[in-house]
């Protein structure tokens, strides 16, 4: 038969429970690390690329202000009195006036080294060293080098028969370059030694023959 159990007051009295366990994530160091690295590699870079501007936005007024035009340089007169290959010897006298015109309005240039070369197939004869000097604004200076003397020569089988070709017209393919260095002035401001080249290929005829010698227009090359 059913007894009925008494009730329980509410009160217990068992073991004890014990607390909820709080849940804790330790941050890991790589992560801090990554932004870190992140945040610093941004900033380079955002540094470089504001030189860049700065740099670009610079050489945009410079050249806006200034407007540099191109050295022009001409040979304006050639004298070839002898220009004879004997065996392996060439006896040469060349004389020429070369004319360097500064074309611009504010830019000064300062030569402070000239080289002049000669040179007949490729092969160099002779080379003369025209003093430095300073070239103001718009001005022109004539430089006047003269290769004279005799200088053994090798000439291959292609290059002896274009010489006696040349021989036979008396009109002679003789290019001169010049090997330079330049320091441009603004006001107060100097560059740092620029080292451009200047090649004049020129076809010089020999004193006597019928030919003329036309001015000829020579390339700069920075």
């Amino acid at each position: 038969m059913y007894q009925k159990q008494p009730q329980l007051n509410g009160a217990y009295y068992g073991p004890s429970i014990p607390p909820p366990k709080s849940s804790y994530h330790r941050p890991g160091r790589g992560g801090g690390c990554g932004c870190c690295c992140g945040c610093l590699f941004s900033l380079i870079f955002k540094l470089i690329l504001s030189v860049v501007i700065i740099v670009g936005i610079a050489a945009l007024i410079f050249w806006l202000i200034v407007r540099p035009n191109v050295v022009k340089v001409h040979v304006t007169e050639a004298t070839l009195t002898q220009f004879n290959y004997t065996g392996d010897t060439l006896n040469y006298d060349l004389a020429l006036n070369i004319s360097v015109r500064n074309p611009n309005k504010r830019l000064g240039i300062y030569y402070d080294y000239i080289e002049a070369r000669a040179l007949f197939q490729d092969a160099r004869f002779d080379s003369e060293y025209p003093g430095p000097f300073y070239q103001g604004h718009k001005t022109t200076t004539v430089l006047g080098p003269v290769f004279k003397g005799q200088q053994v020569l090798a000439l291959d089988t292609d290059q002896t028969a274009e010489l006696k070709n040349e021989n036979d017209k008396g009109v002679y393919e003789i290019v001169v370059k010049m090997y330079l260095r330049v320091r441009f002035k603004l006001g107060v401001f100097k560059t740092k030694t620029l080292k451009p080249k200047v090649t004049c290929e020129l076809s010089v005829p020999l004193k006597g023959s019928s030919g003329v010698f036309q001015t000829t227009k020579c390339d700069w090359d920075h």
